[in-house]
């Protein structure tokens, strides 16, 4: 389905038309260079490939305030005293936005859509009025909504935690929320639904029950996949890891972590991990090791798309531009049959002295046409490289014989050290990394 501009009572990107694909010789910066979202790529459109999101809170909400300083950008949405009307204008805006950049989907929290209120259920009531403008806005346009999720870490009765917290009041609060976020996501037809723990950790292990705080975070969420399901959710529940920020230590440290609590408490079946670029460096891997991972326990679910400042150890939320970073994730993607119901919402934010709404958008340009030049890099790799044939190749020995034997898990650890006391030394064989790396270069 094609994207229709939708304005509202107010055009807030008035100088900004759709943004179209015109190929590597434009020199208008509010033009896609490499993503043609209709053109087809080892089967199928590059939109599909992508199934681009623009996050909510960041984009529309985030004024670049910041620990040392209050925001510095001014949204003409955000003039309004009330604040279900400044809400109903954000919404305006954001749905201008969307349907001009031409990403089918977007994402997000509670508390971005309508305001917090003075009790959990003026909040419900809240959010209920923005939800069904939002779904009004949906059908006009043919935007979808990938996930909504709740903000269970901004309040400050969230500051010992959501579900994990040692307080039973707070967790039923954080569940009245989740179950109206849930609502709100059902409503609005979202293809999943995210829980991030931001402060669902601790600070200090000395006052801390870790063993009933993980029972009781688990508890929660086998309650909310069995209220979403039981009321026609049928999208991917989506865990999403962050090793620490804002909490000394999280308990969704990365996917590897959040792979072993799903299965320890029985939630593999409906859960899966939304991976984030950032998050995945703050715990010290890259994202392809993430989303590779994922893949390997049949956890993948969906992306957050950003990347973090090498030099700096927190969460900076940056648009994707490392092109290296983007073809090693494709690559990843391609080799792996890709993104299903996920996709690849952006969490990321403009600078803090980035203050003109264009540079808004040209934020997510670049991004998009960075990922879909790593897509073609990377499919360019695959289809007309020997990179699979020479990867596979270092594992030749499992391919027939003993190796192969081994493989399938037809040999003891007796027939195994048999084996070796008949073997001479083996030889030393080349990982050749060097050789692989110029290869990647060569077609970047």
């Amino acid at each position: 389905m094609s994207i229709t501009v939708l304005k509202g009572k107010k055009e807030y990107f008035p100088k900004i038309n759709k943004i179209k694909y015109e190929g590597l010789d434009s020199k208008n910066p509010l033009s896609f260079k490499y993503y043609d979202s209709e053109k087809i790529i080892s089967g199928k459109p590059m939109k599909d490939h992508f199934r681009f999101a623009t996050a909510y809170w960041h984009t529309f909400c985030g004024t670049g305030g910041d620990p040392f300083g209050p925001g510095t950008k001014s949204f003409p949405w955000e003039n309004h005293n009330d604040p279900i009307k400044r809400s109903l204008n954000r919404l305006d805006a954001a749905f201008e936005f969307f349907s001009k950049l031409g990403t089918n989907y977007y994402c997000f929290h509670d508390r971005d859509m309508a305001p917090e209120g003075s009790t959990a259920k003026e909040s419900v009531n809240n959010l209920k009025k923005v939800t069904l403008a939002a779904k009004e806005k949906q059908l006009k346009s043919g935007i979808k909504l990938l996930w909504g999720t709740a903000n269970l870490f901004s309040h400050p009765r969230y500051m010992n935690g959501a579900a994990t917290n040692p307080d039973f009041n707070v967790v039923a609060y954080a569940a009245s929320q989740v179950k109206s976020a849930i609502d709100a996501t059902i409503e609005l037809e979202g293809e999943n639904y995210v829980f991030w723990g931001g402060r669902e950790g601790y600070s200090s292990q000395l006052n801390t029950n870790m063993k009933q705080e993980l029972d009781h975070l688990a508890i929660f969420l086998h309650k909310a996949r069995d209220y979403g399901r039981k009321n026609g959710f049928k999208g991917t529940f989506l865990i999403e890891p962050k090793p620490m920020e804002p909490s000394k230590h999280q308990y969704d440290f990365d996917v590897s972590t959040v792979v072993a609590f799903l299965k320890h408490y029985d939630l593999e079946q409906d859960f899966k991990i939304n991976i984030e670029n950032n998050h995945a460096t703050l715990a010290g891997h890259t994202f392809a090791h993430e989303i590779q991972t994922a893949f390997n326990f049949n956890a993948f679910g969906s992306l957050d798309i950003n990347q973090g400042d090498p030099q700096n150890g927190w969460d900076t939320d940056e648009f994707l531009h490392n092109i290296y970073d983007a073809v090693h994730i494709m690559m990843v993607l391609l080799k792996e049959g890709g993104i299903k119901s996920g996709g690849m919402n952006f969490d990321a934010k403009t600078r803090r002295n980035s203050t003109d709404l264009e540079d808004i958008f040209i934020g997510h340009i670049n991004s998009m046409d960075t990922l879909a030049r790593g897509l073609l890099i990377a499919n360019d790799i695959l289809e007309n490289s020997d990179y699979l044939k020479l990867k596979n190749q270092r594992y030749k020995s499992f391919q027939s014989g003993h190796g192969h034997k081994f493989s399938n898990n037809n040999l003891s650890l007796s027939d195994l050290s048999e084996l070796a006391l008949n073997l001479s030394e083996p030889e030393l064989i080349s990982g050749k990394q060097e050789f692989f790396e110029s290869l990647i270069n060569k077609y970047i």
